[in-house]
């Protein structure tokens, strides 16, 4: 199944420079978040439920997916 998401607004980290390419974001509403390559705009995008989203982004700023840590 394929949506149109160009309408939301997608954004990239502030830690992300103009040069370089990343993953943006869009708060979709409904309690979804969209997920995409910025080299790509108009290719797929990723969607997950926003309590899924908010648990990963809250592991990934407490350290829990750090790797180098176990």
């Amino acid at each position: 199944m394929s949506t149109d998401l160009s309408e939301f607004i997608w954004f990239k980290s502030s830690y992300s420079s103009a040069e370089k390419d990343c993953v943006e974001v869009a708060f979709l509403g409904a309690g979804a978040v969209g997920v995409r390559d910025s080299k790509d705009p108009a290719g797929p995008a990723l969607v997950f439920p926003a309590d899924e989203w908010h648990s990963f982004t809250a592991r990934i700023i407490s350290g829990g997916l750090d790797q180098s840590q176990s």
